[in-house]
């Protein structure tokens, strides 16, 4: 009875696992591609933009006020969201960001002269293409979003069940479960790299999908960082100040507090200065001493009239306030990227990412041969159909030939 009830579970997930991979094996597969292409932008970037970097100087830099002059006059009109200044031998930034009408440019400069190295429309290129498909699948964002973290959900299901499947039902089975028959016939190899490469993956992609689903669904990312024993909201949002106010004499708000955060943070590795969109906004800068990650990025709100620090009650503020569940939350996208363990982290993330889009493919080839092997045999006579299942059991019964 207990060998029935298996059997069938085993019938359920089964059914389960094909139908939810044949209706989600084409998302699947743009997703996987997508973020492996994704993988080592920033490397092959910084291989192929020179005006990324510049010569380090023994001198001071720029203050954000003239920087942000600077590029003022390369793109008049548009709207300045932050200033941006990396590690030595990096070129500073000024990003001009709007929602509607949608842009988003850098400006790339030298932090010692100000000269400006390049203009980049951030919303052109590959890598923007690239980006996409991974979030949208190049559909309008409203109809792609909630495809894309659906998909990544079924996904989810199906490593499960995937894995429920592989799982050897005794010792003699499971020598199968882990190598390849690479001299076998075409079905029975690619039924194995389906089955072995499969395992070998999920215990990454499992990772990369959950890490997706925190951006993909609110319900999920407050879920997790409940369930990790977070208290604060997820929400970003910036403290209002008094717009009435008026601000003091001498050098702008933003040079004063960039100083003081230099101060404060001599080793810091990047550092961006937000600057205020309206009159009751604040100035946010964020300072990074890894510029690698993202996680460990502190950030802090003035008041651009007193100069005074404000204080937010969700996750995204100072490091030293955020506890287990907040950290969590904010290595998200670094553990999505790898990012989080440096190099051999992005080579993983790719690796797995790379048999992810390979899991649709060889599953169908399942499928569809399955499928033939149906027909073929539907259409057989009672006799013909007799005289196989004769021959196939007189096959097994054959001793096996010892290998020389």
């Amino acid at each position: 009875m207990a060998e029935k009830k298996k059997s069938w579970f085993r019938k359920i997930i089964g059914w389960l696992h094909l139908w939810l991979g044949l209706t989600s094996g084409l998302v699947v597969f743009i997703i996987a591609v997508t973020g492996c292409l994704y993988a080592f932008q920033d490397e092959i970037q910084n291989a192929m933009q020179p005006y990324r970097f510049t010569v380090a100087q023994n001198k001071p830099v720029l203050p954000p006020s003239q920087l942000k002059a600077i590029a003022e006059k390369e793109l008049p009109g548009k709207k300045i969201h932050a200033v941006l200044y990396s590690v030595a031998g990096r070129s500073a930034q000024v990003i001009f960001y709007n929602l509607d009408p949608e842009y988003y440019y850098f400006v790339y400069l030298d932090p010692y002269s100000g000269e400006v190295l390049k203009v980049s429309n951030e919303n052109a290129g590959f890598f923007r293409f690239v980006l996409d498909g991974h979030y949208y699948l190049w559909l309008p964002p409203a109809i792609g979003q909630p495809v894309v973290a659906v998909s990544t959900l079924v996904f989810v299901v199906m490593l499960i069940t995937g894995i429920v499947l592989w799982w050897p039902k005794n010792r003699k089975a499971a020598k199968q479960r882990f190598s390849i028959q690479w001299s076998a016939r075409w079905r029975r190899k690619n039924y194995d790299l389906h089955n072995v490469l499969g395992f070998y993956a999920s215990w990454v992609a499992i990772i990369l999908a959950l890490t997706g689903l925190v951006w993909g669904f609110q319900w999920f990312a407050k879920g997790a960082h409940a369930l990790a024993g977070g208290t604060k909201s997820l929400f970003y949002a910036e403290p209002m100040v008094d717009s009435t106010a008026v601000a003091q004499a001498g050098l702008p708000a933003s040079d004063r507090i960039w100083m003081k955060m230099k101060a404060e943070n001599p080793g810091a590795q990047v550092m961006e200065v937000h600057v205020p969109e309206t009159k009751a906004s604040p100035i946010v800068v964020t300072v990074n001493f890894d510029n690698e990650t993202y996680w460990k990025t502190d950030y802090r709100y003035f008041d651009p009239y007193t100069l005074e620090e404000l204080e937010v009650d969700h996750v995204y503020g100072k490091l030293a306030e955020a506890n287990a569940a907040d950290k969590l939350l904010r290595m998200n996208y670094d553990i999505h990227t790898g990012a989080i363990i440096g190099l051999p982290g992005k080579i993983l993330a790719f690796c797995a990412g790379l048999l992810c889009a390979s899991l649709p493919i060889t599953g169908f080839c399942i499928w569809w041969g399955r499928r033939k092997k149906d027909r073929r045999e539907a259409k057989q006579s009672p006799r013909q159909a007799a005289s196989r299942r004769i021959k196939t059991a007189n096959r097994s019964a054959l001793p096996k030939i010892p290998a020389e």
